[in-house]
């Protein structure tokens, strides 16, 4: 018998590792990865438990706005997966659990668009209830006149119908999610709402008592290199005289306090970024009544470089004051 043979022999002769404790050990790990209740141990081998994130299930009838719940929750900051087979639920809140707090909330839509996947929500339900964790169920419901109209507005047949018409595969949803609407902890009809309107009930229920955010992009451009796509509101400042024409400014930028202070001591600069941030407070009001909850607003001037750059600093830093979160971003800037 070789050394190494010998040494092998010796440890599974001395209770070393045998193969069924091979099996065992594995065994171990799987139900501890299952488990997102484990412990883990910080820097200082402290135990600590994992944070469990909040999970809701929005599921319901094809047509119904199931995607306008989820992009809702997705607005207050929810982390959302669409259309993810059920068997993977434990498994995304297990992740979530391990993120160390950040992803708090999970948001899992779920359809007959999986259906091959859809008999195992029910396992996942009761792995979930036996693991602790507390999940709830958003049913989007509506009625088949409303449901019928809306595929036939958009031209598209319904995943259930296969050679039938819409209301067999209407049918066929239903008498599949009867089940899972009897379970559901929030049922919302839509046949008479708006986008509008389920928005606002999704925000009564999710977004707290705290009225819900508006993230603002503030983008300095050049109108010679074109206005931006994504651009909600376009603010002109080639009213005001331009920088670039002083050559002992043309070098800086906006950013330059030098440069800034040239702009707003023109004719009609301060009053300009008074006005527009009040009239920007009332704009914000009816984002958020109407559920908006992104606003780009590009500031352009000529090249991008002067002008524009210091009213969105000054414009930037006036959103962020009213309590709205701000990102500034120098489109064109350095492109000259």
């Amino acid at each position: 018998m070789t050394e190494p043979t010998r040494r092998a022999a010796d440890r599974a002769g001395d209770g070393g590792e045998r193969p069924g404790d091979q099996q065992d050990e594995r065994t171990d790990r799987a139900d501890g990865a299952a488990d997102v209740s484990t412990n883990t141990t910080n820097e200082t081998g402290e135990a600590v438990v994992p944070a469990i994130p909040e999970l809701v299930i929005i599921s319901g009838m094809s047509g119904a706005g199931r995607s306008t719940a989820a992009k809702c929750l997705e607005d207050l900051g929810w982390f959302v997966v669409d259309n993810l087979p059920p068997a993977l639920i434990p498994t995304m809140v297990e992740l979530g659990a391990r993120s160390q707090g950040n992803v708090a909330r999970i948001a899992v839509v779920v359809d007959v668009r999986g259906r091959r996947f859809f008999d195992n929500l029910r396992e996942s339900l009761a792995d979930l209830e036996a693991k602790h964790v507390t999940r709830r169920i958003v049913f989007l419901e509506s009625s088949d006149d409303a449901l019928v109209r809306r595929f036939e507005s958009v031209r598209r047949p319904h995943p259930l119908q296969g050679d039938g018409r819409i209301v067999d595969g209407i049918a066929a949803e239903r008498d599949l999610l009867r089940e899972l609407r009897g379970d559901a902890d929030l049922v919302i009809d839509t046949s008479s709402l708006n986008v509008h309107e389920l928005r606002a009930k999704m925000d009564a229920q999710f977004a707290g008592e705290s009225e819900p955010e508006l993230r603002a992009t503030v983008m300095s451009f050049g109108y010679k290199y074109g206005l931006p796509v994504d651009a909600d509101l376009v603010v002109d400042c080639r009213f005001l005289p331009n920088p670039h024409w002083v050559p002992e400014l043309r070098p800086f930028t906006g950013v330059n306090e030098e440069v800034s202070d040239y702009v707003f001591n023109q004719p009609g600069a301060k009053e300009f970024l008074n006005q527009y941030t009040e009239l920007l407070q009332l704009i914000a009001t009816g984002y958020r009544r109407e559920g908006k909850r992104y606003v780009t607003i590009a500031v352009g001037c000529t090249g991008g470089k002067h002008r524009s750059v210091a009213m969105s600093e000054k414009l930037s830093a006036r959103l962020a004051a009213e309590g709205i979160e701000t990102v500034l971003v120098h489109r064109d800037m350095g492109r000259e």
